[in-house]
């Protein structure tokens, strides 16, 4: 990059000014990490638009670190964005309109510059992919109070949550912890996300045609998206994108329980992907395919686990064979692979996903046996016995007890 374009970043680009920050602690902005030395104030040559940025303070010697506290921003062309460190609350936090003012000028001067690291734009394509549905109205309608995403302030979720690897490293992470929630940011309230009913319950609807409702969710579908999105196929790709990030990047288990919401909703329609919603459905896989893609990458050095030693961020055993990504993908995938009409780009992604997650994760979802066409694997407790018969009693092959 020659002088002239590096220039011209600075001056059009987004500047995270950040000031008084200690050393070691873990700075990140999107899918980026700086540790903090000395001279850091910030972060220079941002690209507009949405960005997650958070932060871990660490011990003087810099081996433990805090649990994340993280905040997503939508910010204009060479908007200059001013925080500064908290030492008692160990955070980052706002300066007056006055300091503000004075700060952002002395930036737009440069007088901050050689302070500032550049942001890496060889990295901000996978920024994009993760986050092309979040919008200013999806930062505000969904974050808390104040802004502030940090797991330290849902304790009874992690009490009270059923325990999953994931649950479990969380939990310990917070219990070894030496920064402890104060009484105060317990009680704050989370993200202001949507709520989804796991099971659907109607008045005056029993029987069959209620079963039929929990079976297929495109119904709940079509009523989510009128009464809580305005109709817009848009608005919960952007709820499940910032859940995604809140969670890897943020370690929010509560945005992991409402990314894990919005799959199993989307997995759960049967209808919806071949006439209502088919485009909904197509961009719903692409999102999850760069999501999985990007989390899975084993090569990921910008993370905050690998810098920090936190609990794993995204990991195979999140994502075992008995996991409930692999029961709903199976289930979809059959769904699509199997019908006689399906749209060309929708086919087409789901076939990617379902190679990403075979290669990376080791998921077979081919099936293995069949018996008068009901397929079932081989270990399968709920398959049905087979029994041989010899060729003497049947020449018609085996039959299904």
């Amino acid at each position: 990059m020659d002088s002239e374009m590096a220039l011209e970043l600075v001056k059009h680009g987004v500047t995270l000014l950040l000031l008084d920050v200690p050393q070691h602690t873990l700075i990140g902005i999107d899918t980026l990490v700086f540790t903090v030395g000395p001279a850091f104030k910030g972060i220079k040559m941002i690209p507009p638009g949405p960005h997650f940025v958070y932060c871990s303070s660490s011990t003087r010697d810099g081996k433990e670190f805090s649990p994340i506290t993280g905040f997503f921003v939508d910010a204009g062309p060479s908007e200059v964005i001013v925080r500064k460190w908290d030492q008692q609350e160990e955070r980052l936090v706002k300066v007056s309109e006055e300091e503000e003012e004075r700060y952002c000028g002395a930036v737009r001067s440069l007088e901050f510059d050689k302070h500032l690291g550049p942001y890496n734009l060889t990295q901000y394509a996978d920024w994009k992919r993760l986050s092309n549905y979040i919008t200013k109205n999806t930062i505000e309608r969904l974050e808390p109070i104040g802004g502030e995403i940090t797991v330290v302030s849902e304790p009874m979720m992690l009490k009270s949550a059923p325990k999953t690897a994931m649950e479990k490293a969380l939990d310990e992470q917070m219990k070894a912890s030496k920064f402890s929630p104060s009484a105060e940011t317990s009680q704050k309230k989370g993200c202001y996300f949507t709520s989804i009913p796991r099971v659907i319950k109607r008045k005056g609807i029993q029987g069959q045609e209620l079963t039929s409702l929990n079976l297929d969710k495109t119904q709940l579908l079509e009523s989510l998206l009128i009464k809580d999105y305005g109709g817009s196929e848009d608005l919960p790709l952007g709820e499940l994108q910032f859940t995604f990030i809140a969670f890897l990047m943020g370690q929010s288990l509560e945005a992991f329980l409402q990314w894990k919401s919005i799959v199993s909703l989307l997995f759960g329609c049967t209808e919806a992907p071949f006439h209502t919603r088919t485009q909904l459905f197509v961009k719903f896989i692409k999102v999850l395919y760069y999501q999985l893609k990007y989390g899975l990458q084993k090569d990921r050095a910008s993370t905050v686990g690998s810098e920090a030693g936190a609990s794993a961020l995204l990991d195979d055993s999140w994502f075992t064979a008995d996991s409930f990504l692999y029961h709903l993908c199976k289930d979809f995938f059959s769904l699509m692979l199997d019908a006689s009409v399906v749209d060309g780009d929708l086919l087409l992604w789901t076939r990617r996903l379902k190679e990403l997650l075979e290669n990376n994760l080791g998921f077979e979802f081919e099936q293995k046996n069949a018996v008068d066409g009901i397929y079932f694997e081989e270990n399968d407790e709920f398959a049905p016995m087979v029994e041989m018969l010899d060729d003497e009693t049947s020449t018609e092959g085996p039959a299904a007890v």
